[in-house]
């Protein structure tokens, strides 16, 4: 079976989540990096035993690499990858995918251009309740879809100032300040990839932060944005409706900062925090915190539950999540949000080299992200009522991967 080469842009602390499940798949034979940081290039290169290395995504995108895995600042993500594809690469891109409409619109028109394939690598895409909210309402179990929740609430103090600090130097406010629903996509994509509806309507509200960090504010960031939360109502192109909450300053550390709860008019799903249940017309209600745990797992055991100051990153598996399907050689290697790393690997590697789409490709990741880029608009103008631009589907004859 075809082999690749994979190149990764970017030697943050998220990448080092991804590098080894790379260097781990059967389909890739090398991994490269670029990274701009001279002292950080030649640490990770050292920790993962990387021998081809770059000073720029340029000069990564000019190599002999067959993929581009891009994971740097969120702001940065739409550009570097029209590079990559212009170079003739495949990509698979941390999200948001864009952070305008425009960017949106080349990225999206380059993929059709080059005939390449592109992923945003949408950890939620792979959370537990997503993957059962998925199987019930491909079903018909939810009845028809009336009302979805989709909320990040991460706060700056939850690792976001370290994270931010890391890779943005010195001037490192002026990019964490990128406005909330610049970032949707983990709340996005917990609705729309369990109904496959879009987002046609928003109005958006914003709260004006009043933290002395100077992170949030005008004149404080590069975006002029003084929102730290934002709040949208979305109508849905099958008639419902959904609410997005994108929380910064947010007084909430107990389980799952993302979660989502969706409403039909025959059965319903309820996230809140650790508490998960399904519910009916009749009345009937069935408990499913065991079921979507995420644990330690191998093939074999399942050994006690295992976390950290956020349940989030768990680095093992739920037992809804279909880990035959993963190569052997993952194994003993590391996961993270909720299970879903070594799933989005595989995915990718399995679009590149079946050349066919991956579930998260172009079209589906403007779906999730450009809903957040015109709810900002709105909260920049007190919640007026935008519709948002559809930027279509894959075309007919585009097949996706295969399993097994």
């Amino acid at each position: 079976m075809k082999k690749i080469k994979i190149g990764i842009t970017g030697g943050g602390s998220f990448a080092k989540s991804f590098i080894p499940l790379f260097k781990a798949h059967p389909n890739v034979t090398s991994v490269a990096l670029a990274e701009v940081l001279p002292e950080r290039r030649h640490d990770v290169a050292a920790e993962f035993q990387i021998e081809d290395t770059y000073e720029s995504h340029e000069a990564l995108c000019s190599s002999d690499v067959d993929a581009v895995a891009i994971i740097t600042q969120r702001h940065m993500h739409g550009p570097q990858a029209v590079e990559a594809l212009n170079k003739g690469k495949h990509v698979y891109s941390a999200v948001p995918a864009a952070i305008t409409v425009e960017e949106m619109e080349e990225l999206v028109s380059t993929v059709a251009a080059t005939g390449l394939m592109y992923m945003m690598g949408e950890t939620s895409f792979y959370y537990p309740a997503a993957l059962y909210c998925r199987e019930r309402f491909s079903k018909g179990e939810f009845g028809a879809f009336v009302y979805g929740e989709g909320e990040y609430l991460h706060d700056m103090s939850h690792g976001f100032y370290e994270a931010y600090q890391y890779s943005g130097g010195e001037e490192w406010q002026k990019v964490a300040g990128i406005p909330p629903m610049y970032y949707p996509t983990h709340s996005t994509s917990m609705i729309i990839s369990v109904t496959g509806a879009s987002l046609t309507q928003v109005s958006c509200l914003g709260y004006t932060d009043s933290n002395e960090d100077n992170v949030f504010g005008r004149g404080k960031n590069l975006w002029d944005n003084p929102f730290s939360n934002q709040t949208a109502l979305f109508r849905t192109s099958d008639g419902g409706m959904s609410r997005v909450n994108e929380f910064r300053r947010i007084g909430h550390g107990v389980g799952s900062c993302v979660r989502t709860s969706i409403y039909g008019t025959e059965g319903c799903f309820e996230q809140q925090g650790n508490s998960e249940f399904w519910t009916e017309l009749d009345r009937s209600k069935l408990e499913l915190s065991d079921l979507l745990r995420c644990r330690k797992l191998n093939r074999e055991a399942k050994p006690e539950l295992v976390g950290g100051e956020q349940d989030d990153f768990f680095s093992g598996f739920s037992d809804v999540h279909p880990i035959d399907r993963l190569p052997g050689e993952f194994e003993d290697q590391p996961n993270g949000h909720y299970g879903s790393h070594q799933f989005l690997v595989d995915d990718f590697v399995r679009s590149v080299v079946q050349n066919k789409l991956a579930p998260n490709h172009v079209w589906a990741a403007a779906r999730y992200t450009v809903p957040g880029i015109i709810a900002h608009e709105s909260a920049k103008r007190e919640g007026e009522l935008l519709k948002i631009p559809d930027f279509g589907d894959p075309g007919a004859d585009c097949g996706y991967i295969t399993y097994g």
